[in-house]
């Protein structure tokens, strides 16, 4: 097997004894490092919306991937459970052995949400809705997304103040959850936010790592990919 690795430009094709987590976070790190790189894409478009932002970097990621990571393709809208779908996934080229399970095209490796800060609707929809549970983190404590994967990603467009405003304002309404201040279908512990692994400052981009409980199936581990448009 060749080696995954952090530099994008080193990884080749799997042949055999990978695991499942270990290739999918070898896709976030992808993603990760391509995101200032989209952002600043001259030929790129200065789209507002949601649906578009997810668009134009699944295009891009799947680009890159040809020759940066080219074990993975990623899709626009992936279908969840009943008629609702999840922005991005990704999934291996060919089909694969990992850890006993042969995965295939049609298999998600990982999946990504993608939301704005702040959202367009509602304040806290990063984290909680009441709406047709339209929030991010809520959606996959819900098994509504994810529900056959154990680590996922959530892609942040900063619309607004600064990377670190959205930490501190997240972590704040993760605790009003907590303490019932605010409330929603889910059960939410203070262990569940956000962890802070990465603020560069140059590229203006963020990661930080959540663990979550849900209702259907074990704890979901969530990474959380922040990038700056402004």
């Amino acid at each position: 097997m060749r080696r995954i690795q952090n530099k994008t430009n080193s990884i080749g094709q799997i042949t055999c004894g990978i695991t499942l987590k270990t290739l999918a976070l070898g896709t976030i790190s992808f993603v990760r490092e391509q995101l200032p790189t989209w952002r600043d894409d001259p030929n790129r478009t200065n789209e507002q919306s949601e649906n578009k932002l997810n668009l134009q970097l699944c295009k891009f990621l799947n680009s890159r991937a040809r020759n940066d990571f080219p074990m993975v393709c990623f899709y626009h809208e992936e279908y969840q459970s009943g008629r609702r779908s999840i922005d991005l996934s990704a999934s291996i080229v060919h089909r694969n052995l990992l850890e006993a399970k042969l995965y295939t095209i049609y298999d998600p490796i990982l999946v990504l949400e993608g939301k704005r800060l702040p959202a367009p609707s509602s304040d806290r929809e990063y984290v909680t809705g009441k709406e047709r549970k339209s929030g991010g983190i809520q959606r996959f404590k819900l098994g509504m997304h994810g529900a056959k994967l154990n680590l996922a990603a959530m892609i942040g467009y900063v619309q607004e103040r600064s990377a670190h405003h959205w930490y501190d304002k997240i972590n704040e309404w993760i605790l009003e959850l907590v303490s019932g201040t605010i409330k929603d279908d889910c059960t939410w512990t203070a262990s569940e936010t956000l962890e802070l692994l990465e603020e560069d400052m140059v590229k203006h981009i963020a990661s930080y790592r959540s663990i979550h409980s849900r209702t259907t199936s074990n704890e979901i581990e969530l990474h959380h990919l922040w990038i700056v448009m402004n």
